[in-house]
């Protein structure tokens, strides 16, 4: 639920600040803009919870917290791509599908009940994807919305 608050957060601010500076209204910027924000802000989480996220990871995957530190500077790569222009619309295409083979991990996270803050078992369970698999899907939309339009 943080990252939505996060980007929606994001996007306000940088659309009226995008108005006040440039005299019109632009959404496109905001948007990529705020996703980027998004995005490092899930990246710091890569770093700080690694062991916690590294449960998250279906057992079959090896090298969990190598991958989790990986995704994490994926992030931080996509983040940066959505702001520039040029690699926008690339940058766009390989994060929805980042976000498409993580969606299992956020599955795997939820009947495991895995709380990767602090590393345990103690988490919100199965219920949680209720929330998880429509904000993802919300992202999906927005990135392509967003990161697909060229301008």
């Amino acid at each position: 639920m943080k990252p939505l608050v996060v980007l929606l957060f994001s996007f306000i601010i940088a659309f009226f600040i995008t108005h006040w500076i440039q005299g019109g209204w632009d959404y496109i910027f905001p948007g990529n803009l705020a996703m980027a924000i998004m995005l490092l802000f899930t990246a710091l989480g890569h770093f700080k919870f690694s062991e916690g996220m590294s449960m998250m990871v279906p057992e079959f995957i090896p090298a969990k917290k190598q991958l989790i530190y990986l995704t994490g500077f994926m992030e931080v790569a996509f983040a940066i791509g959505l702001c520039i222009p040029d690699a926008r619309r690339l940058a766009a295409d390989l994060l929805i599908l980042f976000f498409l083979l993580v969606l299992p991990a956020n599955i795997n996270a939820a009947q495991k009940s895995v709380d990767y803050q602090n590393a345990t078992y103690q988490g919100r369970g199965v219920g949680y994807l209720w929330l998880r698999i429509p904000m993802q899907v919300f992202f999906i939309l927005w990135v392509a919305y967003f990161g697909m339009i060229l301008k």
